[in-house]
């Protein structure tokens, strides 16, 4: 526990300059109601595919990548013990988040040349429920390396390494049209 307590406490000192290095932004400015994403404009280099709208993913789009601000969500988690009650309080504040995410991308510059929201992650549970859509990535070594980029965070937030090991790695997907119909943001409104 202090181990977890002091790695927690190094990584939020850290995390300031990991923000300035990775381009990315918060999608919400009021110290009261933020945010649980962090995001960056990126360009898919993975393979094609069509969501289930009929929007079509191809390399070389233009989307916005989401990052789950995980330190914040790690002092969230550091008093809550039992898995389930933090799958529950994680999808709680994704799901307060999503509006956010919404708001963000129709207020974007780039917009109109944006196709949708795409992530990675192991967290598999509640995904779809949410809009997004999953799609393994196809590149062995991409995936590979990904998952072990997860594991530090996945040593301190979970109670059992047994859960990394269960859950696969993810692309999610939502496309810009969607997550307008979900979230309240109506695209003609702009």
């Amino acid at each position: 526990m202090i181990l977890r307590l002091t790695i927690l406490w190094i990584w939020k000192l850290i995390d300031p300059l990991f923000y300035l290095c990775s381009r990315l932004h918060y999608i919400n400015d009021d110290p009261n109601n933020q945010s649980v994403f962090r995001v960056r404009i990126t360009k898919y280099k993975g393979g094609n595919f069509t969501l289930a709208d009929g929007t079509k993913i191809n390399r070389n789009d233009c989307l916005l990548k989401i990052h789950l601000h995980n330190i914040r969500l790690l002092h969230e988690f550091k008093k809550i013990k039992n898995d389930l009650m933090r799958a529950r309080l994680m999808y709680k504040l994704v799901l307060s988040s999503m509006p956010l995410l919404a708001s963000y991308l129709k207020d974007h510059p780039e917009e109109s040349n944006i196709k949708g929201i795409i992530g990675i992650t192991t967290i598999n549970k509640g995904i779809r429920s949410l809009g997004f859509e999953c799609y393994p990535p196809s590149n062995r070594w991409y995936k590979y390396f990904k998952k072990l980029g997860q594991l530090p965070i996945s040593l301190i937030s979970s109670s059992s390494i047994k859960n990394f090991h269960t859950n696969s790695l993810n692309y999610l997907f939502l496309s810009k049209e969607k997550l307008y119909h979900l979230y309240g943001q109506n695209p003609s409104s702009k």
